[in-house]
């Protein structure tokens, strides 16, 4: 599935932008390993909830086209978080192209239509970040310490098994800055298949809860344009801007 590349401006209660999950990514985040030989394209649908200094609620939503080919190369995007009333296709914010063999990571702007890259100084990551809780071949790696963790089984989703956990930390009243104590979670479905979690969910009573599912599932080779930069994008680096 291909997006609508919308560069329309999105209305002035668009709350942020999601970030891009970059080779050192947060585990709040859906992580794209950059493996071969598993090519795939996917769309991800985002729902976030923000407590208020007041109390209140706001919920909002965005969507993002993300995709890995068979070399490992990935694609993803970063678009506007918008209310939830917003009908329109979120804007693009930005785009991040990285190849594991050059361990070069490419960033697009669509709205100035320019690019920059950077070279990675570590081996790319071929797990996505807390793995050794959704995945059931990381038994010999070191468990929190800080944190009360719930096998909740194996499941399908899109198709494919998927491995849930979820890890609770209780933070006390003292600590939490509330009349008790609050317990934060964070839930993962890890597909061993697709070596990237189906599903993450992370929910603070003090802040609000955000709940990132992947969607349209396609496992074929993604269209080559994706992890190309558009001819008519000029560098923003690196002195007078040139063509590319």
């Amino acid at each position: 599935m291909r997006l609508p590349s919308s560069l329309l401006a999105v209305p002035a209660l668009v709350l942020l932008t999601i970030p891009v999950a970059t080779v050192g990514a947060s585990a709040q985040d859906i992580f794209i390993t950059p493996i071969p030989n598993a090519p795939f394209s996917a769309v991800v649908d985002v729902e976030r909830s923000s407590v208020g200094r007041d109390g209140s609620i706001a919920n909002s939503k965005t969507v993002r086209e993300i995709a890995r080919d068979g070399s490992g190369r990935i694609h993803n995007e970063s678009r506007d978080l918008v209310p939830v009333s917003y009908t329109k296709t979120p804007r693009i914010v930005r785009i991040h192209i990285y190849d594991p063999q050059t361990r070069v990571s490419t960033y697009l702007d669509p709205n100035e239509r320019t690019f920059w890259t950077e070279t990675v100084s570590h081996p790319p990551s071929a797990v996505p970040p807390t793995v050794r809780f959704g995945a059931q071949t990381g038994d010999n790696l070191p468990q929190s310490e800080f944190a009360q963790e719930e096998d909740l089984g194996t499941h399908q989703m899109e198709g494919l098994s998927v491995h849930g956990v979820r890890e609770t930390q209780m933070i006390p009243a003292e600590n939490g800055g509330t009349q008790g104590e609050i317990a934060i979670t964070d839930e993962y479905w890890y597909s061993e298949d697709l070596r990237i979690n189906l599903m993450v969910r992370h929910s603070d009573p003090r802040t609000g809860a955000v709940t990132m599912t992947v969607s349209e599932v396609a496992r074929t080779e993604p269209d080559p344009a994706f992890f190309e930069i558009p001819r008519n994008y000029k560098s923003a680096r690196g002195g007078r801007a040139t063509n590319h």
